[in-house]
């Protein structure tokens, strides 16, 4: 299997192949947690909400050929919090006939509702933050690796860092400018927008 990351397009483009193993994986990566958890937060047992994610992912699989960037209905993963939320509330309707936006009618004719996504927006890029954490940690000696997380993600003194550390400052503050930049490039590598708000993302 392919482990090569998603790079050049947005994920969202490399979606529209089904085979495209790498995509997906990094998509089912990325937003499962996120849906489980709206799931589990509009009241669904464990064993729904696993079952709501494929839902979701099984949706975005037959619209993701159809999805164009448009104004009106904002970014993607609003429109996904949409479609998650609805299907949600068809799980938790069972037995009644929804034709919601994760049905078989078209789900692009979701309209997201900005006041109804800011939270799921949040936990996007807090979840996006600890992915692409993961994703390079390897790249960086474990003291590089404390420095940027006490710095950037609990915001505290470079000059104490560095002290706990036994770095100078100056070398806290490269740590930190090291490792920001190589989370905003893996970021970039999505095709995501948040890459230039990735700093504290998990604060």
């Amino acid at each position: 299997m392919d482990d090569a990351p998603v790079t050049r397009h947005s994920l969202l483009v490399k979606l529209r192949d089904p085979a495209d193993e790498p995509a997906w994986r990094e998509f089912v990566e990325l937003y499962r947690p996120l849906i489980f958890r709206l799931a589990r937060g509009q009241g669904l047992q464990h064993a729904d909400a696993d079952d709501l994610c494929q839902d979701v992912f099984r949706a975005v699989g037959r619209a993701v050929e159809r999805w164009q960037p448009d104004a009106s209905r904002g970014r993607f993963r609003c429109w996904l919090f949409t479609v998650a939320r609805n299907l949600a509330l068809n799980h938790l309707s069972r037995g009644k006939k929804h034709r919601g936006v994760g049905g078989e009618e078209n789900p692009l004719a979701a309209v997201a509702d900005p006041a109804l996504t800011a939270a799921f927006d949040g936990a996007y890029r807090r979840r996006l933050f600890r992915w692409a954490a993961d994703q390079v940690r390897d790249e960086f000696a474990a003291t590089t690796r404390q420095a940027f997380w006490a710095t950037a993600v609990e915001d505290r003194p470079a000059s104490a860092v560095a002290a706990d550390l036994g770095l100078s400052v100056g070398a806290v503050y490269v740590a930190k400018s090291r490792v920001l930049a190589r989370l905003r490039g893996r970021v970039q590598q999505l095709g995501d927008d948040t890459a230039d708000r990735i700093a504290g993302a998990d604060g």
